[in-house]
């Protein structure tokens, strides 16, 4: 992995080394005191350059365009909840999805499908042991955010997002959290009304370079990434790994996710 990612800084490649231990260290310290890590420029930015200009093409001519109205849980209602409340405002997400059988010769697949990768994210998120999926589709995907493209405000499934931001756009396109906006035990939706008009002074804005490994915890942080400007799109990968073997999608699930059962 030495040709992709920056191991001198990064020793992933070295687990139980005193280097590795102190990486792990700080990366669950940040987790634990503002609810993300990021290790910046992880995979060298030529390599993450030459991901994004071989991808082009696909983008163009294979990708799925993600394209709905959706409210920040993304369900149709919520019991208890009348369908007027500030909190199931909805809001558009737009975007171009790659699948993992459209990357399969890809650095990031490379990166994913190493044992490595998986052992040091485990070892940072605290869990004794982190799957690849088995899913042939949602393992790895690649999005594609151009002029006007937006993904907005949502919680997600996971306890955990991994992602690699590949390309930044000229302008926009900033990465923008609340963490902690609710729990397990509170849905918080009185604070999730206020944030969603604009009143919560917890909001954080990132702008993340090219080749940095974001994780966060995405299952309780509101997170959303503000609309794009200009000719370059903001180009991101998401990995996804699971605590139990062998997880797939549904069908039901890939269509309504990527446009195709397989």
């Amino acid at each position: 992995m030495q040709d992709i990612l920056n191991l001198e800084r990064f020793p992933l490649d070295r687990p139980g080394s005193e280097g590795w231990r102190a990486l792990v260290a700080r990366c669950q310290s940040d987790l634990a005191t503002t609810g993300m890590f990021n290790l910046e420029r992880l995979m060298r930015e030529d390599i993450a350059a030459a991901e994004v200009k071989a991808l082009t093409p696909k983008f163009e001519t294979e990708s799925f365009r993600h394209e709905r109205e959706h409210n920040i849980y993304f369900l149709q209602s919520i019991d208890g909840l009348p369908a007027d409340h500030p909190a199931l405002a909805r809001r558009k997400t737009s975007n171009l999805t790659l699948c993992a059988d459209q990357v399969a010769s890809s650095a990031l697949l490379r990166l994913y499908e190493w044992p490595g990768f998986a052992q040091f994210l485990a070892a940072a998120m605290g869990k004794e042991r982190l799957h690849v999926m088995d899913d042939p589709l949602a393992r790895v995907n690649v999005m594609a955010y151009g002029e006007g493209q937006a993904l907005n405000w949502h919680f997600d499934r996971s306890e955990f997002t991994t992602t690699l931001l590949m390309q930044a756009p000229d302008q926009g396109g900033a990465f923008e959290y609340r963490t902690d906006l609710r729990s397990d035990t509170d849905p918080n939706y009185e604070g999730v009304a206020d944030m969603l008009r604009g009143n919560d002074r917890q909001v954080r804005q990132l702008q993340l370079t090219p080749g940095t490994l974001n994780v966060f915890k995405g299952k309780n942080t509101a997170h959303r990434v503000t609309p794009v400007a200009g000719i370059t799109p903001r180009v991101i990968a998401v990995f996804s790994y699971y605590e139990e073997p062998r997880v797939t999608f549904s069908a039901e699930e890939r269509i309504g996710f990527y446009g195709r059962a397989g």
